[in-house]
């Protein structure tokens, strides 16, 4: 028998407390001692996203690949391991049928025990899912706002603008924008998108058909 741990803070969440990756590493390894077991190693996700499965992440990919049967994962949470309900049920019903345990802590440990524990584990991934899911109406609601205020929200800069290096805002360009108001009056008399492109590269702006449809798709 083998027990490893597993810690993980995604980029979001790294400054949050309690959920820091030295927190969770002495809860671990507090939490084997107290079971008289000998931690193999802790497989640390520095920076990765719950979206992602665990089975598909930098550390958790090798760690579940290599458990047999009779090995033990400790996590000190459950969000810290599965990114929904589904998600949760799929990889703990994986582990059982491989006679692999996981204890979770904020679970009380061993969560493949029994009935009762299942029904818990269901509704705790439930709303483990559903604080994912605020969070993310709640990032969409903050760039939205953004958006509609004119706020650079990263990527590609738009054609027709610049960015404010202070306070992140787009700028108009003139000459940008002179080029999509030709752009658009050429739109409207039927020129096609890839004639509209040679125009414009040869006023100065390389853009591909593409882009001058994603330009004009913007108005």
């Amino acid at each position: 028998m083998a027990v490893y741990g597993y810690a993980r803070v995604s980029t979001a969440k790294q400054a949050n407390e309690g959920e820091n990756l030295e927190v969770q590493r002495r809860q671990i390894e507090g939490y084997a001692h107290m079971h008289g077991m000998t931690l193999v190693e802790i497989a640390i996700e520095e920076g990765v996203s719950g979206s992602i499965p665990v089975t598909d992440r930098p550390a958790g990919g090798p760690l579940f690949g290599k458990l047999v049967a009779g090995d033990i994962v400790v996590a000190a949470k459950l969000d810290r391991l599965f990114r929904s309900a589904l998600d949760a049920l799929r990889v703990v019903e994986e582990l059982k049928k491989r006679g692999i345990k996981l204890h979770l802590l904020d679970l009380g440990g061993d969560i493949a025990g029994n009935g009762l524990s299942k029904l818990f584990l269901t509704i705790a991934a439930a709303f483990a899912e559903a604080e994912r899911d605020r969070i993310r109406e709640r990032v969409a609601q903050v760039k939205a706002d953004q958006r509609e205020r004119g706020r650079y929200l990263g990527g590609n800069r738009p054609f027709g603008f610049s960015v404010d290096a202070d306070g992140g805002a787009l700028v108009e360009v003139p000459a940008e924008q002179a080029a999509i108001e030709k752009m658009r009056l050429l739109r409207s008399q039927g020129v096609s998108l890839r004639s509209i492109a040679q125009t414009v590269t040869g006023d100065g702006f390389r853009l591909s058909h593409a882009a001058v449809k994603k330009v004009l798709g913007r108005l």
